[in-house]
């Protein structure tokens, strides 16, 4: 009777065991299937933004305080390229925005643009300031320019938003309202311009389009031309567009622009849209460069430039080295300016003078 008093407890706390574990069991189950609905909902919520599908589903408040910093219509290059005022105008369109390559990006394209005749410079900058740095690359330029102070609006503030919409939307406002004829061009700070490509787009007379180089997984963005007609488009990335091109490879006769013409906060989507906006249809396309056989644009990309901290306190320097080494302590006054360093008295790389093979901590050595 004792072994079956005992074979009955083991048996008792065997179901208790094993119903514990049940429950264990469920429990982990729940917590892993809401862990996994969790991820999923954050991955589908990532995907869409990264697409664009996210802000079709979601109506968002897209105002922006847009400021027109200055306006100058007169031609004061030095060596004037052309005086021809029959020549029609171009109105080149740069987005950019606050980074450590703006300052040389933009100036390298200052002296493309300074080779063109007959030319408009709209510079519309991604920060709530009238940047000082892009103004004084604008007034050496010569050129007539339109510089304007273009924040995006805040709820795109994450990664792979679509970037200098908010720029060509306050551009197209201002050339609806100021404009009544001329070219249109949406030229990047980090693309690179055949002289070329200006002559041809000056005679657009509706929608011209033409190709552009080192463009997604084909090497090039580019309609196809059948007997002087665009048919159909060689690009890396569909997208379900109906005119996959890039922003470079189209210029458009600002008669032909529109109270409706717009462009959306979808990431790859804003070339396609903003056409379709205008009503653009396939017979309005005018090819160029030899019927789209050249490449007279590239897409280039300045590779991303790390921004370091240096360890300068830059006060004490001014004090100290100051009229001595007046223009190297300037120098580093002008890198803080441009972006390109940081300045912190307390933190970051601690700096060294050069001077026959040897290193020092401090200009001394340059005694």
């Amino acid at each position: 009777m004792v072994q079956i008093a005992l074979l009955c407890r083991l048996v008792r706390n065997h179901r208790q065991s094993l119903k514990g574990l049940i429950m264990k069991s469920v429990k982990f189950l729940k917590r892993f299937f809401v862990m996994a609905l969790t991820f999923i909902a954050l991955f589908l919520f990532f995907f869409w933004n990264s697409i664009g599908s996210f802000q079709k589903l979601v109506p968002v408040s897209i105002s922006v305080k847009n400021k027109v910093c200055h306006v100058n219509f007169d031609d004061e290059r030095i060596q004037l390229v052309s005086n021809k005022t029959d020549l029609k105008m171009i109105y080149f369109v740069t987005p950019t925005y606050p980074r450590p390559e703006q300052v040389p990006e933009l100036t390298r394209l200052a002296h493309t643009l300074m080779h063109v005749p007959r030319i408009h410079w709209i510079v519309a900058d991604d920060q709530p300031r009238c940047s000082e740095q892009v103004a004084n690359i604008l007034r050496r330029s010569g050129l007539p320019f339109t510089h304007i102070s273009s924040p995006k609006p805040y709820t795109y503030n994450y990664p792979n938003y679509p970037r200098g919409v908010a720029n060509r939307r306050v551009a197209l406002s201002w050339l609806l309202a100021n404009v009544n004829d001329g070219v249109l061009y949406f030229g990047d700070d980090d693309n690179t311009v055949d002289l070329q490509l200006f002559d041809e787009i000056r005679e657009t007379k509706r929608v011209s389009m033409f190709p552009v180089g080192l463009i997604g997984g084909y090497g090039v963005s580019a309609p196809i031309v059948k007997n002087g007609k665009v048919v159909g488009f060689f690009d890396s990335w569909p997208g379900a567009r109906k005119f996959p091109v890039d922003m470079a490879g189209f210029a458009i006769n600002i008669e032909f622009l529109k109270p409706s013409a717009t462009m959306p906060y979808i990431a790859g989507h804003e070339e396609d849209m903003f056409l379709v906006s205008l009503g653009v249809k396939l017979e309005d396309i005018e090819p160029l460069a030899e019927n789209c056989s050249k490449v007279l644009v590239w897409h280039t990309k300045t590779l991303k430039y790390t921004k370091p901290t240096l360890k300068i306190n830059i006060n004490q320097y001014d004090k100290e080295l100051s009229p001595k080494y007046e223009s190297f302590v300037n120098l580093l006054k002008e890198i803080s300016r441009q972006g390109m360093a940081v300045l912190d008295a307390e933190t970051g790389t601690k700096t060294l003078v050069i001077r026959d093979r040897k290193t020092y901590e401090t200009l001394v050595g340059l005694n």
